[in-house]
């Protein structure tokens, strides 16, 4: 992975949740954070900005702690929110949180403690972030619309579909030309289409616990790809195309789909573009600016403190744009 974002040149890494195992951090100095993150993403082409969403695992820990300032000082590279939105002039991802929408988490928790922490009222909190996504992605003028949670919406993994953000969710991101989903949660790769929307599903959950088997999948048609085992999946966009590629853990292309937006006119200049990996690691609207070498700017940071937090990340216009998936 920190060879194929070295050659890519990459702007930052998107991590779909679950970031700590098994139960997420202990507290804001438990060594877990070194020991699974700062000390395991060396390579020098993932020394870049690192946008992640809580995953259920991190929920089962110290949720409040992958949040904290705290963890940003240790390594600069970190940057968690429960919900945000990174506006990179072309393309605007809406980062959600996906957890509480799960009833089983609240109704069948088994053994497990969550902290739910700023959660509760849960009716409330999930109305929140639909109202206020709803309303962000009417306002949004990008080309290309990305939201990225941690929970499948539709996935031929274990999990399979999430019943909850079938219902909730996915309305929203259809009637507002969402074109891309991207999540964890199932530790698999896919690439799945939608016979009722553009709207592609894209799960980059290879990071750990991979060959589960379990496939279940009818439509061969919607399928475009699905890998059990580890890997990454990284994102081109430019004004007019976005590029999806998934790789092994090698660094082997296994699987490439690209979308275009506009004429060929447009195409044949490309403009601005964008990069990135995703990987999975086992709005009322605050305002976080990058500096021109991608870093946080703390200093243009301010917090409206409601119902949820919520902050929108601006990324001034760059020459390329690589984004990286991992989980």
């Amino acid at each position: 992975m920190g060879i194929t974002g070295e050659k890519l040149d990459l702007d930052f890494v998107i991590s779909t949740g679950d970031n700590f195992y098994p139960k997420g951090l202990v507290d804001v100095n438990d060594p877990a954070f070194e020991e699974s993150f700062t000390n395991v993403y060396t390579a020098p082409g993932l020394q870049k900005q690192w946008y992640s969403v809580l995953g259920n695992h991190d929920y089962r820990g110290d949720a409040l702690a992958q949040l904290s300032p705290l963890l940003n000082q240790k390594d600069s590279k970190w940057f968690c929110l429960k919900s945000y939105i990174l506006n990179a002039e072309i393309a605007e991802f809406f980062f959600i949180d996906t957890t509480p929408f799960q009833d089983k988490y609240f109704t069948d928790p088994g053994d497990e403690v969550y902290d739910w922490r700023g959660v509760l009222p849960r009716d409330k909190y999930i109305s929140t972030i639909l109202n206020d996504l709803e309303s962000a992605l009417v306002e949004s003028t990008a080309k290309w619309k990305i939201v990225v949670g941690h929970h499948t919406i539709r996935s031929a993994g274990i999990h399979g579909n999430t019943h909850e953000l079938v219902q909730k969710l996915l309305p929203i991101l259809e009637a507002n030309n969402v074109d891309l989903y991207i999540n964890g949660h199932d530790h698999c790769l896919e690439h799945i289409s939608s016979a009722d929307s553009p709207l592609q599903f894209l799960t980059s959950g290879g990071g750990s616990k991979s060959w589960r088997g379990g496939y279940n999948w009818s439509n061969r048609n919607e399928m475009k790809f699905y890998y059990d085992g580890q890997g990454f999946m990284t994102m081109k966009i430019t004004q007019a195309e976005v590029e999806i590629n998934f790789y092994d853990i090698l660094g082997n292309v296994l699987h490439q789909w690209r979308s275009s937006s506009g004429s060929q006119a447009e195409l044949a200049g490309t403009g601005v573009v964008f990069t990135a990996i995703v990987t999975y690691l086992s709005f009322n609207l605050g305002i976080v600016g990058l500096t021109s070498d991608g870093l946080l700017d703390l200093d243009a940071l301010y917090v409206q403190v409601l119902a949820l937090f919520h902050f929108l990340i601006f990324m001034p216009f760059m020459s390329k744009f690589w984004l990286y998936f991992t989980s």
